[in-house]
């Protein structure tokens, strides 16, 4: 399975797409979920609620928005191999943030979470054919195809343990 065609995912998301190293996207979203997964394991208790600057995010936050985009993210690529054509709106993942009501989560269960979903994630891309990856829908204004999707969760990822990596811990 080739890389995705950055001429078929909107601009915003190159970044996210740059910071996936592999060619496979099963392959993709197993190596970045296990590096996230062991990642969390080795936050303290008192780290999770960090924030590195005012009005930033803390690591729990940071966590809850994986897993949030995530969620959007892959209803977005199973709407598309379906062939729904509807445009589906864009999401504020600050809104998502406030309202994730964090400070009642456990910190084991985000990581439960997380690795449930991203082995779901894994699981529904690798089950779509060619013809299925290559299916294209409108999310946020903007067209963009399965194929892509699939690297833009691996890569948001990748990008979101990098931030905690190198401004929360």
């Amino acid at each position: 399975m080739p890389r995705p065609d950055l001429n078929r995912v909107p601009e915003f998301y190159h970044g996210y797409i740059n910071k996936v190293k592999e060619d496979d996207l099963v392959t993709a979203l197993r190596n970045s979920g296990s590096s996230f997964i062991s990642l969390l394991h080795t936050i303290p208790a008192e780290k999770q609620n960090y924030r590195y600057a005012e009005g930033k995010w803390t690591i729990k936050e940071v966590v809850q928005h994986v897993i949030d985009s995530e969620r959007v993210f892959s209803y977005r690529a199973l709407r598309f191999s379906r062939k729904d054509p509807a445009p589906l709106p864009s999401f504020d993942e600050n809104l998502f943030a406030q309202n994730a009501k964090i400070e009642n989560r456990n910190w084991n269960d985000l990581i439960d979470e997380f690795t449930s979903l991203r082995n779901a994630t894994m699981l529904m891309f690798a089950s779509f054919d060619k013809e299925q990856l290559e299916a294209e829908g409108i999310a946020s204004g903007k067209p963009v195809y399965v194929l892509g999707i699939g690297f833009i969760c691996a890569g948001h990822v990748n990008h979101h343990r990098q931030v905690i990596e190198e401004r929360y811990l």
